[in-house]
């Protein structure tokens, strides 16, 4: 039975199926009125999602998104960017905020503590979100899966960063890095294997990001930032691109496209599969639960899935009305039980 958390600028829509059947899915919204920005759970506490807001700070359900409260944290402001449970402990959380900060839960929530030395870092005068040049943010943030130590974070915009120790030490811009990083991905089988989808393009990494290679070939469109990567396949990948920032977010310009490679292959766009691309679609959010070839996407068009890594895609059968057509998605999980 999937459970996907779709969380829009305005709303959290947790929506539901026995059987994933088009007609069968129900929906329940909640965080109206709040300006979303990430959300967060495990598969092993399916009970409990976060969510992360611009103004009002960080929220916990306890009851799989029927209701939330607002955490009380001490972070440097109420801009929660992004949000990271750890696949080896799902009570280990870990937060990123504007201006660029990540802090560590080891409780589940109900205290932090910030992980420092981030911004003493010599690239950090050179960190700016052009929206709003006189900050930056931590869009990003991975726990490596074979090292519950590495951490992985993407700062909007200005470099990769990756920390060995748990925070203790940090490695800024590594050779080949992007600097534009808006999704990270890693390989849940393959030690190693780290992805960005990044404004500057598309990279890739086989030693825990500590060298990169940008494969663009085919990939037309290099504003990136959905991603996907096949579980069964470390080379399989799905990402979302446009030309640029206003037509990958903004509605009334957008323009984005699907992009897949696999094996050595260049990249190809998935023209005519199911999935809503190009004129009036943002750029989608992805997320791939632990079924083989399964990724579920998520634009203002709507939810959709494909069984078979995006040969085809399916519409899911959830009320989506013209006011969701004018929102940009923020993330997108999936939890099967």
């Amino acid at each position: 039975m999937p459970t996907v958390y779709a969380a829009l600028r305005d709303r959290l829509l947790a929506c539901s199926s026995p059987d994933r059947g088009p007609e069968t899915w129900t929906t329940t919204t909640a965080l109206e009125g709040h300006t979303l920005e990430c959300v967060a759970a495990s598969p092993d506490r399916p009970d409990r999602v976060f969510v992360g807001t611009f103004e009002d700070g960080l929220f916990r359900s306890r009851t799989g998104g029927e209701s939330f409260e607002r955490l009380e944290t001490e972070f440097v402001s109420d801009a929660v960017m992004s949000l990271a449970v750890s696949p080896h402990d799902s009570d280990v959380l870990y937060a990123g905020t504007e201006p660029s900060r990540v802090y560590r839960s080891t409780d589940g929530g109900d205290s932090w503590t910030q992980l420092t030395g981030l911004t003493a870092l010599s690239s950090a005068d050179e960190w700016y979100f052009p929206p709003r040049p006189h900050t930056h943010h931590v869009r990003w943030l991975e726990v490596d899966p074979f090292d519950p130590q590495r951490l992985y974070v993407g700062i909007e915009a200005g470099a990769f960063v990756l920390s060995p120790d748990g925070g203790e030490t940090w490695l800024e811009r590594p050779a080949g890095s992007r600097r534009d990083n808006h999704t990270l991905a890693t390989h849940p089988e393959w030690e190693g294997r780290v992805y960005t989808a990044a404004g500057d393009g598309y990279a890739e990494s086989t030693d825990g990001g500590e060298t990169w290679t940008r494969s663009q070939d085919g990939l037309a469109h290099t504003y990136c930032w959905g991603l996907a990567v096949d579980p069964a396949d470390p080379d399989a990948v799905i990402v979302s691109s446009a030309h640029g920032a206003s037509s990958a977010h903004t509605a009334e310009s957008a323009e984005s496209y699907v992009y897949r490679k696999t094996g050595g292959e260049p990249w190809e766009r998935l023209d005519d599969r199911g999935l809503p691309m190009g004129s009036g679609v943002v750029r989608a959010v992805f997320d791939t639960p632990d079924e083989e070839g399964a990724v579920y996407a998520l634009n203002n068009q709507g939810l959709f899935v494909t069984d078979d890594f995006g040969d085809e895609w399916g519409r899911i059968g959830i009320d989506w009305d013209e006011e969701l057509e004018s929102q940009t998605p923020r993330g997108i999980v999936v939890l099967t039980s």
